[in-house]
């Protein structure tokens, strides 16, 4: 009985450390901690290969917490352990019982809910908002695959947690993938935040959810060792086969081993004064009872991981489009002036995974319209098909980026919106990301207004406002106008660490570019130049203001174009183009509000100077057109509606 013994006395001693962390925090979840002290003592003293020096080594295997909250239990091993911890770029120390004293305090590693950007690199991804970490562990065990590694990721989910739709497409998808190397684990403690969860996500159910996706489930009692212990061994001997995958159900309880903290009215509520002291006595009481076998020499070992995998090659560059269409018999596309920003992403992509072994493309079964497919045909083993389910896809790729890839996420820019939060989420983990919505904008016409991304630059928008872990933009949004803009600024996207948004087009656009234009992050281009006021657009809408220079021109007026393709921009030049232009500006775009119009908006405020702005976007819900022009008529964004707003900002009749 010496393990049981070990096992239990490393638990409680967890659930202390948990207990007085939160009661010094004054917040935390004590009481979820304590239901998976067992679960975390088994794998992270035993079941996991990997170093505490160091816990993000590239071939160690990977704890997901997708129960986020529950971290302290985590945190008081690592400290117990000795993990190192420390933001990245910075020198590493080890973790001690002493910064456990520091949760949650603005200059501690420790974190309310975990993320490895602010020192605690033991975790791969931000999480705490619910429903996300078993994507994660997916997009972990995929690159796994991709790679030939054996790792193994496991994944603590909670029971509440796991009526987030996007557990459904986790699993789905681990099934598709046949991921035997990642091991979901559904921590049953029958209580949510309110009140005991739902009886759809009891223990049983749950696991006759799992049984039914194509799990093989095992279902234990999370606070005995042996069956963890058992558990956890089976999914080892089997994550190396190409059976099914394999799924755990714990059985455990809110505030294991304190009866005065069990039910409702815990949840994020730690135990202080005498609370504390009858919670802590309780636990003392349990280790005299369960450790009483506990032998001087009873200790864990730790597995080391295996020796780092060969490092890949160095990206090599981005051939030049023309170049790579001639070697792909494309000469009539050439000739024809003509070609779709998301064609020209597609062949992007295709080049990049000759020069780049670290892309990876994910899809959501729209990618002969993103043409994602173009990549998918040529690199098929780092093509990953999620289907319609664009929330796992976005979490997936969040892991696949942990892992060290260079995630694409292609979808209609439309269906990207439904993944907001796990964006955010990966932009708050330091996710190097890349996101591609096509059909963006009103030119999609014929489709209506459910297909159209409209909302969208505004939502990017926001995160651009802010720096991210890195110092840089939190996210930089691209709107290429022609295909040469779309191809380079793809390659662009690759090279560039961090999150980038680009929106592409349906509809063929005429070329504008060349091979020879450079294209940065946080650039524009001047198109055309004039002395009266200044066009600003983006995307088709490039193409639409290039019509209405010539219609100003013929009503005298000396208008420039600028082509503002990224978001943000270089403010201090933007303003000498306008001040070149007496101060006066228009903003075009086929989008609601809130995006380049107030960017500029907001920039020109902040200069303080007499600058005028006028703003022109989508300000209707449009309805389905046959052509993109009459869509542009529809909400007032022809090239003759931009002559008139140009003309009413100079206030010429």
């Amino acid at each position: 009985m010496s393990f049981e013994a070990a096992v239990h006395a490393q638990a409680i001693e967890i659930g202390r450390l948990s207990l007085d962390m939160c009661a010094r925090a004054g917040s935390g979840h004590p009481t979820s901690a304590l239901s998976i002290t067992h679960l975390v003592t088994d794998l992270m003293f035993r079941a996991m290969r990997w170093s505490p020096e160091y816990p993000d080594f590239p071939t160690s295997d990977r704890l997901v917490l997708s129960e986020g909250h529950a971290v302290p239990a985590v945190y008081a091993a690592a400290a117990i352990l000795g993990v190192h911890v420390g933001k990245p770029g910075e020198e590493r120390r080890r973790l001690t019982t002493d910064d456990l004293q520091h949760l949650r305090e603005a200059g501690s590693v420790l974190e309310g809910h975990p993320s490895p950007m602010e020192g605690f690199p033991f975790f791969d991804a931000a999480t705490g908002s619910l429903g996300m970490g078993l994507s994660v562990a997916a997009g972990l065990g995929k690159a796994a695959k991709i790679d030939g590694l054996d790792r193994r990721i496991y994944c603590i989910i909670g029971d509440g947690e796991s009526r987030e739709g996007q557990i459904a497409e986790a699993l789905d998808f681990i099934a598709d993938c046949g991921l035997t190397n990642v091991l979901p684990i559904f921590n049953c403690n029958e209580y949510g935040q309110a009140d005991r969860v739902s009886g759809q996500q009891s223990p049983e159910t749950i696991a006759a959810k799992l049984g039914a996706f194509g799990f093989d489930v095992v279902t234990i009692d999370g606070h005995e060792p042996a069956q963890i212990r058992d558990a956890m061994d089976r999914f080892a001997e089997a994550s190396v086969g190409e059976g099914r995958p394999m799924a755990v159900v714990a059985k455990t309880v809110k505030g294991w081993g304190c009866p005065s903290l069990h039910g409702a009215g815990w949840h994020g509520k730690p135990p202080t004064g005498e609370a504390l002291d009858r919670a802590l006595r309780e636990l003392d009481e349990l280790r005299l009872e369960l450790t009483s076998a506990l032998g001087s020499g009873d200790q864990f070992t730790i597995q080391p991981p295996a020796e780092s995998a060969t490092q890949p090659e160095a990206p090599g560059d981005l051939p030049p489009l023309n170049e790579y269409m001639r070697r792909l018999d494309m000469e009539a596309v050439i000739h024809s002036g003509r070609l779709a920003t998301r064609k020209a992403y597609g062949l992007a992509l295709r080049a990049l995974g000759e020069t780049n072994p670290g892309v990876v493309v994910l899809d959501g079964d729209v990618s002969n319209s993103t043409f994602a497919e173009t990549f998918a045909k040529a690199h098929p083993d780092r093509f990953v098909e999620c289907k319609i389910a664009e929330q796992n896809m976005v979490s997936a790729a969040v892991g696949m980026a942990a892992a060290g890839k260079v995630p694409f996420v292609s979808s209609f820019a439309k269906f990207l919106t439904r993944a907001y939060d796990q964006i955010e989420m990966g932009l708050i983990g330091g996710a190097n990301i890349k996101l591609v919505g096509s059909h963006s904008g009103i030119t999609l016409a014929a489709d209506g207004p459910s297909q159209m991304a409209l909302p969208d630059v505004a939502w990017f928008r926001a995160l651009s406002t802010m720096r991210d872990h890195r110092g840089n933009p939190g996210c930089y949004i691209l709107q290429p106008a022609d295909a040469y803009a779309a191809y380079a600024l793809t390659g662009v996207m690759a090279e560039y660490e961090g999150l980038c948004y680009m929106r592409t087009l349906r509809t063929d656009t005429e070329f504008i570019y060349g091979d020879d234009q450079v294209f940065n992050l946080g650039g524009f281009e001047v198109l055309t130049e004039g002395r009266d006021v200044v066009l600003c657009a983006c995307g088709y809408m490039v193409q639409e203001a290039n019509k209405a220079i010539e219609l100003l021109d013929k009503a005298g007026i000396s208008a420039t174009l600028v082509d503002m393709y990224s978001i943000p921009f270089d403010t201090d030049k933007l303003l000498d183009v306008i001040a070149a232009n007496g101060g006066y500006a228009v903003s075009i775009e086929d989008n609601y509000g809130g995006a380049l119009g107030s960017a500029i908006a907001d920039a020109l405020v902040d200069a303080g100077d007499a600058f005028q702005l006028e703003q022109m976007h989508v300000t209707r819900i449009p309805k389905s057109a046959r052509t993109p022009d009459e869509m542009l008529e529809m909400c007032g964004l022809t090239a003759e509606h931009i002559t008139q707003r140009a003309m009413n900002v100079l206030q010429v009749v």
